[in-house]
């Protein structure tokens, strides 16, 4: 299931995509689909703290504690292994682990989320395919504007090559001899 969440914050900042804020809840943990260029350090601080409130109102334990530690990091940083219990994850490089902390449950922020909450049910590797063909489209565009842009260049450089060259000078026809200008009397 898919949850989706539309941060008021997000409006501030010009993109060329819908600005949603996509959340897909697993247990206590929830993932943030970011624009494609961005990286994690890109995601404002009205946004996290928004993820932040979420995590901590669906924990368990979170929602009734308060300054709680909400951990976020690239999905590609997190490690899963066979021995380790249901929803419990690790990470492969700590220092890019990041921490938000929650002093206390923001009702404000809960409740605007909660207006905007659409539940979907996708076909994810669809769109992750789909997502892929256009990223390979994309670098085939640039790798021919690069090759298109080689053969420019090379070409200009062989125009310059033949205006410095004195081979357009050097023709039969344009050519005579002494002999026959020897003729002329000074």
């Amino acid at each position: 299931m898919l949850i989706i969440f539309t941060s008021q914050c997000i409006n501030k900042i010009k993109h060329t995509t819908p600005p949603l804020l996509i959340l897909l809840m697993w247990w206590a943990i929830w993932f943030i689909f970011v624009f494609q260029g961005e990286k994690i350090e890109d995601i404002p601080k009205e946004v996290l703290m928004d993820c932040a409130h979420l995590v901590k109102a669906n924990s368990i334990q979170g929602c009734k504690m308060n300054n709680v530690n909400v951990v976020y990091t690239p999905w590609s940083n997190l490690k899963k292994t066979a021995d380790m219990d249901v929803g419990q994850i690790g990470f492969h490089r700590q220092k890019d682990v990041k921490i938000v902390t929650v002093e206390k449950k923001v009702n404000e922020i809960l409740n605007r989320l909660e207006k905007t909450k659409m539940e979907r049910f996708p076909d994810l590797e669809a769109e992750k395919e789909h997502r892929d063909h256009e990223e390979r489209n994309e670098k085939k565009a640039q790798i021919q504007e690069m090759k298109r842009r080689e053969k420019e260049e090379v070409k200009r450089k062989r125009e310059v090559d033949e205006l410095r060259s004195y081979s357009s000078l050097m023709k039969v026809e344009n050519m005579s001899s002494n002999q026959v200008h020897s003729s002329y009397s000074l």
